[in-house]
């Protein structure tokens, strides 16, 4: 493992990484903290559990309190302080540790990290390896908090038998670990996709795991990429378009022969890469146009990575053509924290656009009631699913049926060996027609790159409406979003004679260059309805963009 501090890279073998996991685990034997509580707590049967930076003290409390967490592990002073807050509302909670920095003022029962090591470094051997001896395959390992968007967030029991069968098999299925691999680790660890990819497949296949930098999706996770090179890498769809809207923001100032040369380049690309995706020979000019576009992946620090990922949210098409036309193809997949992480997932041979690849051998999925066109919920079983969701028997019901089946709430086809989930959700208007609302509301954030994020509403209304939110700077500490717009929305409000630099000074003179812009992007995206009733009739910006620290997201 490597994390840069002070600007120098820091490195732990596997095996100074597992001595200082057992002084952990005897510092949790010690105090007899060891029933609940990461890794280090896994070794002697209790289990971890995952809390993101970004939630609120409120939302701390809520995970802390449903798990009974006797111990809460933090960063930072910032995190400590959230814990601090609601600690008399938490009656399990004996300890807190905080990983990094000095605890600032008198706190009982709060340590530094390394304070937390030397109380277990008076506990024996053998202790250890006799709670180590007592572990069971079918007892849960981990925790993962499901996002809280149809109530309150329910806790994922993952066993020890799910976690290191789904690696292997995830491993396998894309044939990793015949290389040298190594990650880089940036999304939180709390959040299945991460804890799947960064912590246990990479200790199953001996990889090189690289931590990012906590202002990472802020901008510094590039200059981590360009210094580690990783061999596989994994981003949420908005990474990769955060990183399509710098690439064309490059591309818009190259002018002149070296326009046209990259412009013929990436065409090739793109054919290429769809005639590969539907089993067809590379066009003539392949081989030129690869060698031409490679600097670009020198640039992201891509030029060793055999396997771009995209999950946890649907990806537009409009993402998975542009990384196409620079050949660097994006394999999607599916999975769910119920299942462990992934169920299918995308891989050289097996790449549709839209699809989200082929199912992991020795997992079964089927659709659930189908309609005539094959659309049905997924439902799937296998040695990955889950035990249930803790302290909650009703939901684990509706969840597993007696068969085993996991229950999935997507609605998707299977088409061959692979799936394609629905477009979500349908609003059904008051005139009664079906409308799904994620390609107008791509459409409308590809005519308008200004936009954020666009929400449509209309379920039992007359007409379809659009909340929509701008592109602005987010503290890293904490993801909240400031007033500042981003350098590319302040170039498109320039481009469109608009002198704005925040989003309150857009809505407090009702800029009537961006207003008059946004209406233009409307109306280009309405132009392709099929229906007068799937075209947008009005529309609003919003003060803040949703994100989970202001509780419109749910992590």
């Amino acid at each position: 493992m490597g994390v840069k501090r002070n600007d120098q890279w820091q490195h732990w073998t596997y095996s100074e990484y597992y001595e200082e996991v057992r002084i952990a685990a005897k510092s949790f034997i010690e105090r007899e903290w060891g029933r609940n509580g990461r890794l280090h707590c896994i070794l002697i049967r209790g289990f971890a559990v995952g809390i993101y930076t970004t939630n609120s003290p409120e939302a701390c409390h809520f995970v802390a309190d449903n798990c009974n967490a006797n111990v809460i592990v933090v960063e930072n002073k910032a995190q400590l302080s959230k814990i601090l807050k609601v600690w008399d509302r938490l009656p399990h909670l004996k300890a807190v540790v905080q990983y990094t920095g000095e605890v600032e003022g008198k706190h009982e029962n709060v340590y530094n990290w390394n304070q937390f090591l030397e109380l277990g470094k008076t506990v024996a051997d053998r202790v250890l390896q006799e709670r180590m001896s007592q572990l069971v395959a079918n007892r849960c390992c981990t925790l993962i908090y499901t996002s809280g968007t149809t109530g309150a967030p329910k806790g994922v029991m993952i066993s020890h038998d799910n976690i290191t069968w789904t690696a292997q098999a995830a491993l396998n299925h894309v044939q990793a670990g015949k290389r040298e691999e190594h990650i880089v680790s940036y999304l939180p660890l709390s959040h299945v996709a991460a804890q799947m990819t960064d912590i246990y497949m990479s200790m199953y296949c001996c990889g090189t795991v690289w931590f990012a930098q906590p202002d990472a999706l802020k901008g510094s996770l590039v200059n981590t990429l360009r210094e580690c090179r990783p061999t596989l890498f994994l981003g949420v769809p908005r990474v990769w378009e955060k990183i399509m809207e710098k690439m064309l923001e490059v591309g818009a100032t190259v002018t002149g022969p070296k326009r046209r040369i990259a412009d013929w380049a990436k065409g090739k690309a793109l054919q290429g890469n769809m005639n590969i995706e539907q089993g067809r020979s590379t066009p003539f000019g392949w081989t030129i146009a690869t060698g031409i576009l490679k600097k670009i992946k020198v640039s992201l620090g891509l030029d060793r990575c055999w396997g771009q990922f995209v999950a946890a949210a649907p990806v537009t098409m409009e993402t998975l053509r542009y990384f196409q036309s620079i050949n660097i193809p994006l394999y999607e997949l599916y999975g769910m924290s119920e299942c462990s992480g992934p169920l299918t997932i995308s891989i050289p041979g097996h790449v549709l656009s839209g699809s989200c690849g082929i199912k992991m051998e020795g997992t079964e999925m089927k659709i659930d009631k189908p309609d005539e066109d094959g659309n049905g919920e997924l439902c799937m079983r296998g040695r990955n699913v889950f035990m249930g969701f803790l302290n909650n028997e009703e939901k684990t019901k509706e969840a597993l049926d007696v068969d085993g089946w996991l229950h999935s709430g997507d609605v998707c086809k299977i088409d061959d060996v692979s799936i394609r989930i629905a477009e979500g959700q349908l609003i059904i208007t008051a005139g009664g027609e079906n409308i799904a609302p994620v390609p107008i509301e791509d459409n409308i954030k590809k005519e308008v790159p200004l936009i954020s994020n666009a929400i449509l509403i209309g379920d039992k209304r007359k007409f379809l409406s659009c909340l929509l939110t701008l592109k602005v700077e987010v503290e890293a500490d904490t993801g909240a979003p400031t007033d500042r717009l981003t350098k590319a929305a302040i170039a498109f409000c320039k481009s469109v004679g608009s002198e704005a630099t925040t989003v309150s000074e857009i809505l407090k003179t009702k800029d009537e260059n961006v207003m008059k812009a946004i209406q233009a992007g409307v109306d280009r995206a309405n132009e392709e309805a099929i229906s007068r009733a799937q075209k947008v009739q009005k529309w609003c910006i919003l003060e803040n963009d949703f994100t989970i620290h202001g509780g419109e997201l749910g992590e």
